[in-house]
């Protein structure tokens, strides 16, 4: 079954690349393209399609604000010349984003990516953040103190020591350690087993916390490193149990 694409820009030579990539591949299908974002709003709520290649700014109501005021999003592909805005998009629940000017061979890995994840849409992996890619160990033993993940194009190394939590953002995940953040396709589960046991925790769905970085601990919420996380009711005794076998009596 082919997926269905909806293409929104302002610019009629970014949407004729688009649909032209589109046409290319043989596993999508256009529904439209669009240059006007109020009238895609419209489309989107009368007839979602699968993908959503959407540019970012835009006269009347830019990329960002739409996805603000959309409901029930489809997923989603962030078109700009600004690589700015990948961050926020990520918050946002976007599933890529593609810097003009869109190489067709960067178009294909993103359908790819895509592709994959909504084959792995109905599994059990998928409902908890299902895994896509999985992070690369040091040489494979379980004694190894670091891992790697894919940013972009590059393998870039994680410290276990170093990471303070990582959280959860749809099919990526965005790993915070004391020097940087790194956002990468992978999942929260995945990742759980590669973490050292007895380190990390999970508190919620959309996150994990490093234990050795904890500063305070509250009843909804735990600080770590200066970021305030979030904790979950079905996380929260087996979390709490954890923080009382180490506190003093």
């Amino acid at each position: 079954m082919k997926l269905i694409c909806l293409v929104v820009d302002d610019e009629p030579m970014a949407r004729r690349l688009l649909e032209q990539y589109i046409e290319r591949m043989p596993d999508l299908s256009l529904a439209a393209s669009l240059g006007n974002p109020l009238q895609a709003l419209k489309q989107l709520q009368e007839s979602p399609p699968d993908i959503l290649f959407l540019d970012v700014q835009m006269p009347e109501l830019t990329g960002i604000s739409l996805l603000k005021v959309l409901k029930n999003k489809p997923v989603i592909v962030l078109t700009t010349a600004y690589s700015e805005y990948a961050l926020e998009g990520y918050e946002l629940e976007v599933t890529d984003y593609l810097l003009k000017p869109i190489t067709f061979e960067r178009f294909v890995k993103c359908v790819e990516r895509i592709s994959h994840a909504l084959a792995q849409s109905g599994s059990a992996a998928q409902a908890d953040n299902g895994p896509v890619n999985a992070p690369a160990p040091a040489g494979g033993a379980n004694g190894d103190n670091y891992f790697f993940v894919k940013d972009g194009t590059k393998s870039v190394r994680i410290n276990f020591d170093d990471i303070t939590h990582i959280e959860g953002l749809k099919d990526y995940v965005k790993i915070h350690t004391l020097d940087k953040r790194i956002t990468t396709l992978q999942s929260l589960k995945n990742l759980l087993e590669v973490l050292p046991t007895g380190d990390f925790v999970r508190v919620h769905n959309s996150y994990i916390i490093a234990l050795k970085w904890i500063e305070e601990v509250h009843r909804d919420e735990v600080h770590v490193h200066g970021a305030v996380v979030p904790v979950s009711d079905t996380y929260r005794r087996d979390f709490r149990r954890i923080i009382e076998e180490r506190q003093l009596k």
